[in-house]
């Protein structure tokens, strides 16, 4: 059961890392690439998070808190250059 698990998680989440990695290079605005930045983060996290669950192991929590803060960080501090960037 635990394979079968972990082989879709594995597919659904390399599917959007893809698609936010598709949207990173394509992406037409700065704003469009912080999103999906954000969202490949996202999908980071979700993956640690699924790997620390089908392990049952909490060891790796705090690289998810670092990886949250990260992305909170990055994303605000882009989003405040933008901003500063548009007249």
């Amino acid at each position: 059961m635990n394979t079968v698990l972990a082989a879709v998680l594995a597919s659904l989440l390399s599917v959007a890392a893809l698609l936010a990695l598709i949207r990173l290079y394509r992406g037409p605005s700065l704003l469009d690439r912080v999103i999906a930045a954000d969202m490949l983060l996202a999908t980071m996290i979700g993956a640690v998070g699924a790997e620390a669950a089908i392990n049952r192991h909490a060891t790796t929590l705090p690289v998810l808190v670092v990886l949250a803060l990260l992305g909170f960080v990055g994303s605000v501090s882009l989003v405040r250059f933008a901003v500063r960037e548009r007249p």
